[in-house]
């Protein structure tokens, strides 16, 4: 095998090596993740003689209600899943109808993004939660009748109703659906509101929309949903500490670098030495 032959195989191998590394970097720099909300606490620690400290962002806890189906469901219950909820009661006849018509077309561009098992973007990884915010009044046959007439698709979506204290402090204590809002303060004894409320597969807070914005604010919602359901899972990260194919690739062209030098000395041996 010639030098130029060698030259030309680690040239075609170098160029799109380095086009697909420099992608992989700009791509990556370019996806801005949603941030998170609520520091609860910042611990310090040493690593290899080094201190360190890591941010402890606020979890939702745990909250036991009821379904439109009449199921007692948990919070809990929805390990893995990507989760936006909202609040209503059956009887507004304000923003509510609009709210639920907004998360139904959300719902609904869901089930188009994913495949035919239903993975990624797909129903089985998002999950949408109203919480009645007059649960005295609003019984699972009220439940189960609104979510009706506006088409809901109950397999991913619940509305929910309960003890009246334990929904309010959830929302209010736990959503923090009061904070980091420039709007009208919201009433701490009736939870009106139209903000959306993300929450990731760890039940971490990321993300406050205006659910009655359909120009900016729910089209963000939708590719925040889309960003964590592929995020990296912080609880169960890869076994592996480098990307196989990278290692692959890399392991080749290092051989064929070897091959070269090895034909280059090997040549250079053969010829004869001119004085």
């Amino acid at each position: 095998m010639s030098k130029k032959a060698l030259l030309g195989i680690i040239v075609a191998l170098i160029i799109p090596l380095t086009g697909y590394l420099i992608l992989k970097y700009a791509s990556s720099k370019n996806i801005h993740m949603p941030k998170h909300y609520i520091l609860d606490s910042v611990v310090t620690h040493e690593v290899n003689g080094k201190m360190e400290r890591d941010s402890i962002w606020h979890t939702v806890q745990n909250i036991k209600l009821v379904n439109q189906l009449g199921d007692t469901v948990h919070l809990y219950d929805l390990q893995g899943k990507v989760i936006v909820a909202d609040f209503f009661f059956t009887s507004c006849g304000s923003i509510c109808p609009y709210l639920t018509k907004n998360m139904v077309r959300l719902q609904r561009s869901f089930e188009k993004g994913g495949d035919k098992r239903g993975d990624l973007l797909g129903v089985n990884n998002v999950q949408f939660l109203s919480f009645s915010i007059d649960p005295l009044r609003d019984s699972v046959s009220r439940l189960k009748a609104y979510a009706d007439k506006y088409g809901v698709n109950g397999d991913n979506w619940w509305f929910l109703t309960g003890n009246r204290d334990s929904i309010y402090d959830f929302i209010f204590h736990q959503l923090r659906v009061d904070k980091y809002d420039n709007e009208t303060p919201i009433d701490p004894n009736f939870a009106h509101t139209g903000r959306f409320v993300l929450l990731d597969r760890d039940f971490g807070i990321r993300g406050y929309y205006n659910g009655l914005d359909t120009v900016s604010d729910l089209p963000r919602l939708a590719e925040d949903i889309g960003k964590l359901m592929v995020e990296r899972d912080a609880k169960h990260p890869a076994p592996l500490p480098f990307d196989p194919v990278e290692m692959v690739i890399a392991l080749f062209i290092t051989i064929v670098v070897i091959i070269f030098i090895y034909y280059g000395l090997l040549k250079k041996k053969k010829d004869p030495v001119t004085k």
